[in-house]
C-alpha cells in the first residue's frame, strides 16, 4: 500500500490518509455582507473523504484584514450559519476541517479595508495588487502599526478563533505565510521596527508568538496548526537570513506542541508561479527543528509527495489545483488513475463553472 494511505496522528485527530486539501483563495463569497456562498459548501463537501483534512481558504480576521473582493471573512455573526453549513459538509462525509485565518496587512486597498489605510510593521515600500470592484489595482499605501494597536489584532485573531469553534469546525490554521502580516513581521525585509517586535528574529517572531498564544486559548495547541512559507517572495517580502530565520520560528512553534507546521515549498513563490526542477528543501531543513506532523504544499505530484512522506520530512501532503478539479483526489491517488486537468481561468472568482462542476471519477464512469 502507498505510504499515502497510512493513518497519521496530527494534533487532536487521527487522519485515515495523508493527501489533504491545501487553503486555495477561490473568491466565491459573493453574496452581501460577506456570507460564505452555497456553492462553497458545495466545493468543500464535494473534496471531503473520510477520515481527510481540509484546510479551509484563509478566512479574514475583520474588514481591515481583507486583501481581495470576493475572499472570506468571519467577522460578524451574520455570517456564522453559511460557515457552519461548510463544517457540516465535510463532517457529512467523515472529514476534518481547519480554518485558515489571514490578516492581509499592507497586502489591500482602502476599497477593501473599509477606507482605512492597510497596516504593516513598517512601512517598506513594494509593488503589489489587490482586487477590488474595478478588478487588480495597485495596493493603498500602508502605514506603521502602532505597538498599541498590536494587541488589538491578535484579539481579533482570537475572536475568529472563536467563531470558527462556535461554528463547528475542527481547528484553526494560522496564515504566517505569503508577504501576509504575521509574515510581515517574521522577515526583515518588510520589518524594520525598532521597538520590542522588530530587530533580530527573536523580537520579530513576537507577534506570531502572541497570535499563536491566542488561537491556543481557545482551541488547545493540538487544534491549531501554523502556515509558513520560508522562501516565498510573494507581497514583496524577504529575510536576509532565511533558512535561519525559519529555522527559528519551527523551533519556537515545536515548543508549543501545536498541531502541525504547514510548509510551502520554495518551487512555489506565491503567485502561482512552478519552479520546475526545483525539489523540496525547506521541510527537510525544518524538520531538524519541528518534532510534530509537517504538512508540505507546493507543486507536488503523486509520486512527489509518496516520497517526501516516506522520507520522513513531511507527514501529510496538501494539493491545491489537482484538488480544484478533482473532487475526490485521494480516491483516484489510491487506485492510480487519471487526473482532470485544472482550469486556471477559473481559480479567482466566477460561479460554479469550474468551481463544482467536475465530476467525481465513480460519477463520471456510470455517464
Amino acid at each position: 500500500m502507498s505510504v499515502l494511505f497510512t493513518p497519521k496522528k496530527v494534533g487532536a485527530y487521527t487522519l485515515s490518509h495523508r493527501v489533504a486539501l491545501a487553503p486555495m483563495t477561490r473568491l466565491r463569497t459573493i453574496q452581501p455582507g460577506d456570507i460564505p456562498s452555497p456553492m462553497m459548501a458545495d466545493f468543500y463537501g464535494q473534496r471531503a473523504s473520510e477520515g481527510g483534512l481540509e484546510i479551509i481558504e484563509g478566512v479574514s480576521i475583520s474588514i481591515p484584514a481583507r486583501s481581495y473582493l470576493g475572499a472570506a471573512s468571519f467577522y460578524h455573526d451574520g455570517q456564522t450559519q453559511g460557515w457552519k453549513a461548510i463544517a457540516n459538509a465535510v463532517h457529512a462525509k467523515g472529514g476534518r476541517a481547519f480554518m485558515q485565518l489571514i490578516h492581509g496587512g499592507r497586502q489591500s486597498h482602502v476599497e477593501m479595508t473599509g477606507g482605512v489605510d492597510p497596516v504593516a510593521p513598517s512601512v517598506v515600500p513594494f509593488e503589489g495588487v489587490a482586487l477590488t470592484a474595478d478588478g487588480f489595482v495597485p495596493v493603498s499605501p500602508h502605514r506603521a502599526l502602532d505597538i498599541e494597536e498590536i494587541p488589538g489584532i491578535v484579539e481579533e485573531f482570537r475572536v475568529a478563533a472563536q467563531r470558527a469553534l462556535d461554528a463547528g469546525f475542527d481547528g484553526v490554521e494560522l496564515h504566517a505565510a505569503n508577504g501576509y502580516l504575521v509574515d510581515q513581521f517574521i522577515q526583515d525585509g518588510s520589518n524594520k521596527r525598532t521597538d520590542a517586535y522588530g530587530g533580530p528574529i527573536e523580537n520579530r517572531v513576537r507577534f506570531l508568538r502572541e497570535t499563536v498564544e491566542a488561537l491556543i486559548s481557545v482551541w488547545g495547541a493540538d487544534r491549531v496548526g501554523v502556515r509558513i512559507s520560508p522562501s516565498g517572495e510573494w507581497g514583496g517580502v524577504s529575510d536576509s537570513d532565511p533558512q535561519a530565520s525559519f529555522s527559528y520560528v519551527a523551533k519556537v512553534l515545536n515548543d508549543y506542541k501545536i498541531a502541525y507546521l504547514h510548509v510551502i515549498e520554495p518551487r512555489v513563490k506565491g503567485d502561482d508561479t512552478l519552479h520546475e526542477g526545483q525539489g523540496p528543501v525547506a521541510s527537510k531543513y525544518l524538520r531538524a527543528h519541528f518534532a510534530g506532523p509537517i504538512i508540505a504544499a507546493g507543486g507536488f505530484d503523486r509520486a512527489g509527495a509518496e516520497a517526501i512522506v516516506a522520507s520522513g520530512d513531511a507527514d501529510v501532503v496538501a494539493f491545491g489545483r489537482y484538488f480544484s478539479s478533482n473532487p475526490d483526489l485521494p480516491y483516484r491517488f489510491k487506485h492510480n488513475l487519471p487526473l482532470t486537468p485544472y482550469v486556471r481561468s477559473a481559480f479567482w472568482g466566477g460561479d460554479e463553472t469550474g468551481y463544482t462542476d467536475f465530476p467525481a471519477v465513480e460519477v463520471a464512469e456510470t455517464v
